[in-house]
């Protein structure tokens, strides 16, 4: 694992452009051993390309990145970079399998590709932790999507790697699926320091798993927050209702509250002490007949923040 303190992914005015489209627009960030980063983003946000530039599939235009302490570089395989992709698992956009070999024979190709020894009980070992065992003698290419999900996670951590990096890793699965792939995640980072880069555009199901999250948006992170703050970068406001919402309206700007249109306060006086503003309306006489606090959901925060229509 990375010393304390260092990062294991460190990037550093990451660009990528192609001819008039930049896909990735320097980008800086950090991901510290044991840590799950999220990496949240619409589809063409230039998750995946980032994705690709970190592990050296494609050269980034401008900028650095960090793996594991080696330097990446697309075509250049140094001694501590084949250091770094050994610790190193990885999926990145679809899932991909030899069609006509089983569950089975996949993980053991890819056992012996990855050198491990005793490759049948590792094939063994992971099949079991990713529920696989029903389909381990079916041919890849009956697979569903989902099942061929797992397959491809199950490849990606055959080896136990010091560090995952994941292109949507919960496409395809069921609900039962995408709790098991978190259980899985959260347990490795908790109990073996294991870390994990994880791209997605699910925000309420990552923000789940991940101690930091990064919005990318146009190729640009406009956006990090640990994920234990999240919800105080969330709007919230008082609504109230009454039976004269003009007059309360006036009643509450000269108790010195700041009211927006349809008699909402987003002041923290408000919203830490709510009783308070049902108090000043009885006093006057426009008693209020709806008073609660309406909290912006994870999706509206991700929509709000790379600015994209609501409707």
């Amino acid at each position: 694992m990375g010393s304390a303190g260092a990062p294991v992914i460190e990037v550093a005015g990451l660009t990528k452009r192609y001819t008039d489209v930049v896909a990735v627009d320097d980008v800086g960030l950090s991901v510290h051993a044991g840590q799950i980063y999220a990496l949240l983003g619409l589809n063409g946000a230039g998750k995946t390309t980032l994705i690709r530039m970190l592990l050296g599939m494609i050269a980034p235009t401008a900028g650095s990145a960090w793996v594991l302490g080696a330097a990446v570089s697309a075509g250049h395989r140094s001694a501590g970079l084949r250091s770094a992709w050994a610790r190193t698992g990885y999926l990145v956009e679809a899932p991909a399998a030899y069609p006509e070999l089983t569950v089975r024979e996949n993980l053991h190709l890819y056992a012996r590709l990855r050198r491990l020894k005793h490759p049948g009980r590792h094939v063994e070992d992971i099949i079991e932790r990713l529920s696989l065992i029903p389909y381990a003698a079916r041919r890849a290419r009956t697979l569903s999507m989902g099942n061929l999900q797992r397959l491809a996670l199950a490849k990606a951590l055959i080896h136990s790697p010091d560090l995952l990096i994941l292109d949507e890793p919960v496409n395809g699965l069921d609900p039962v699926g995408v709790v098991e792939i978190r259980t899985l995640l959260t347990g490795l980072a908790r109990e073996h320091g294991t870390t994990v880069l994880i791209s997605s555009h699910l925000l309420a199901e990552v923000a789940r798993m991940s101690g930091r999250i990064g919005i990318l948006h146009q190729g640009r992170l406009l956006a990090e927050h640990d994920a234990s703050s999240l919800d105080a970068h969330r709007h919230r406001h008082l609504k109230v209702s009454t039976r004269n919402d003009a007059t309360a309206h006036q009643v509450l700007r000269d108790r010195g509250y700041h009211p927006e249109p349809g008699l909402l306060l987003a002041d923290e006086r408000a919203l830490a002490r709510p009783e308070e503003v049902a108090t000043v309306l009885v006093e006057v006489g426009v008693p209020p007949t709806e008073l609660h606090l309406v909290e912006e959901d994870l999706e509206a925060y991700f929509l709000r923040i790379v600015g994209a229509d609501h409707a």
